[in-house]
C-alpha cells in the first residue's frame, strides 16, 4: 500500500506523517519497518531535512515506479476474485469450527 500511495504522489515526495495519514489503520511502527525495507530494496528513496524535528520525505525510485503496472494488475485480480476468496475463507472457518 505504501508503494501505491507514493505512486499517486509521484513525482513528488511525501512526508512520513502524510503517508501515515493516507494509510488509515497502519501503525507508525509497521509503516516505518515497511519503508525501511522498501528503501533497502531500492524501491523507495528517503531524504531527511536537518530541521528540529527532522523532516523525512519518501518517494519512489525508478525501480519503484516500474511496479505501478504489475501492482495495478494484482489489485484488479484481487478485486475481481474477492467474492471467491471470501467464500473460501468462510468455508475454511466453518471446517475449523467443526473440528
Amino acid at each position: 500500500m505504501a508503494v501505491k500511495v507514493l505512486a499517486e504522489a509521484s513525482p513528488d515526495e511525501v512526508r512520513f506523517a502524510e503517508l501515515q495519514r493516507r494509510m488509515a489503520g497502519v501503525s507508525q511502527k509497521m509503516l516505518s519497518v515497511t519503508l525501511q525495507a522498501l528503501c533497502r530494496d531500492g524501491l523507495v528513496s528517503r531524504r531527511v531535512e536537518g530541521t528540529v524535528p527532522p523532516r523525512v520525505y519518501y518517494g519512489l525510485t525508478d525501480l519503484g515506479l516500474s511496479l505501478e503496472v504489475p501492482l495495478a494488475a494484482v489489485r484488479r485480480w484481487a478485486e475481481e476474485h474477492m467474492a471467491e476468496i471470501d467464500r473460501a475463507q468462510q468455508l475454511a472457518d466453518t471446517v475449523t469450527e467443526d473440528t
